[in-house]
């Protein structure tokens, strides 16, 4: 992601947290995106397709665990997101590839995500790239009251 992406880079994200219904709980902000994004230990990776015309096709935000068990790190795909009008287009393989590539430059034992359990157009897009589900773990989580950005 360039600087300039960031206000199209937004606009997706937006439209993620409708899709998944947390648009309410949304928090992200430009200088934000930008100020996480370009540190000089940035938070996160932004990797964007496009653009079609003056807007993006889509985006993935990655973020590494650098401890794990096989002290190798794990690189967690945190969002993958296609605008609706560009799916099966061919922009949500490109974004996959482009993070697999991350991956295997940075070392990883393994690409972690998340899949919401009614989305079966995501399911079906991991699979056909040879994801699955981890039978081994369930997600888990507590909200920590007086966190945020």
């Amino acid at each position: 992601m360039a600087e300039a992406d960031a206000v199209e880079v937004l606009r997706l994200m937006r439209a993620l947290a409708a899709f998944e219904h947390y648009l309410d709980r949304f928090q992200v902000t430009k200088s934000v995106l930008l100020e996480r994004a370009f540190a000089p230990d940035p938070d996160f990776s932004v990797f964007v397709h496009g653009p079609q015309g003056d807007r993006l096709n889509g985006y993935a935000v990655t973020y590494w665990v650098r401890w794990t068990y096989t002290l190798a790190p794990t690189l967690v795909l945190k969002e993958l997101y296609v605008d609706g009008a560009m799916r099966g287009a061919g922009a949500g393989s490109a974004l996959f590839d482009r993070v697999r590539r991350q991956a295997r430059d940075g070392g990883a034992g393994r690409i972690e995500w998340l899949v919401l359990p009614g989305n079966e157009a995501a399911k079906s897009f991991y699979r056909k790239r040879g994801g699955a589900p981890d039978e081994q773990w369930e997600r888990w989580g507590l909200a920590v009251s007086g966190a945020g950005a």
